[in-house]
């Protein structure tokens, strides 16, 4: 019998209290913190995307995390294959941290094997973005391959683009090859998703944006928009990004870009919550008995009363 070394995923919507928590099993447990938040791995984006602070990774050892600079976009297979580098040279229990339920899923579910699109396809699709919008070919797509589509905002140009050429080159949706993956055979993963209440996540939101303005958030945007980066990468699309850019270039009062950037992040975590409870990242052939949910935003274990954290203490290390 193959013995599968077992791996913690701690998942959550945005502002869930998803570090807190896996800081403190980390200590308790002996674990390294692996970053599976996709903007979190961007280092010019340390206040906007709520890294760990300098004085939290001192703490135990933290993982992808601010290692990638904002030019350079990171990619699912690309934090898949590191991920699963720092996993394998983790000496206690990896601990999975993040909300970007794309990346957690092909940790767990594996990833297709995908071939190159054309090069003219790939042209196609730029061209269509300049042209069309993102909207106007997220609306293609969805005719194409409507799974995928669902999955994604109209805005999200990059990956409705990457969807388009996998169609066009293949003939195959994105949808499909990513339902032909196979999960990796070395680990068995449990999983924690933080699903607190919608009103007890707003108001975590609204503080948490003010609290980032007044650590400098203004000042790190300034930063990146000084390195006239475009537009349509990743980091420049990070929650709150483009309202403070919008502030910065004199468009937008601040308060209006405060509370536009505390609507969008509300948004997002609503499509969080939905995705980590309609897709858990357990793994394709598990059952629910690798999930524990917990209906409340954490600031670390010891909230939790005795009996509390006990349960989730013996969820992580329960056989089977």
């Amino acid at each position: 019998m193959v013995q599968h070394r077992r791996a913690l995923i701690v998942a959550g919507p945005t502002c869930s209290g998803k570090s807190a928590l896996a800081l403190d099993l980390a200590e308790r447990l002996g674990g390294t913190v692996i970053n599976a938040d996709s903007m979190q791995i961007y280092r010019e984006l340390r206040i906007v995307t709520a890294r760990p602070s300098l004085a939290e990774e001192a703490r135990v050892p933290h993982r992808l995390y601010g290692v990638r600079p904002a030019a350079s976009p990171g990619s699912m297979a690309w934090w898949r294959q590191e991920a699963l580098r720092d996993m394998a040279e983790s000496p206690g229990m990896p601990i999975l941290c993040g909300g970007t339920g794309l990346y957690l899923s092909a940790l767990v579910n594996g990833i297709a094997d995908i071939p190159e699109p054309d090069p003219a396809i790939r042209e196609e699709a730029r061209a269509l973005l300049a042209e069309q919008g993102a909207a106007a070919l997220h609306a293609r797509l969805a005719e194409a391959d409507p799974i995928t589509a669902a999955r994604l905002r109209p805005s999200d140009s990059q990956r409705i683009a990457r969807a388009w050429e996998v169609w066009r080159s293949t003939g195959r949706s994105l949808a499909a090859w990513q339902a032909s993956a196979h999960a990796p055979a070395a680990w068995e993963f449990r999983t924690i998703v933080l699903d607190p209440p919608r009103e007890a996540l707003r108001a975590a939101l609204a503080q948490r944006f003010a609290a980032m303005v007044e650590l400098g958030a203004l000042e790190e945007v300034a930063s990146l928009l000084a390195q006239g980066l475009d537009p349509s990468l990743p980091a420049m699309r990070a929650l709150g990004v483009p309202e403070l850019a919008a502030y910065l270039r004199g468009e937008t009062p601040l308060e209006a870009a405060i509370a536009q950037a505390v609507q969008a992040s509300g948004q997002y975590t609503k499509r969080q919550a939905t995705w980590f409870r309609n897709r858990p990242p357990v793994g394709r052939e598990a059952d629910r008995t690798g999930l524990h949910t917990i209906h409340a935003r954490s600031v670390g274990l010891e909230q939790y009363s005795e009996s509390a954290r006990g349960e989730i203490l013996n969820f992580i290390h329960a056989v089977g």
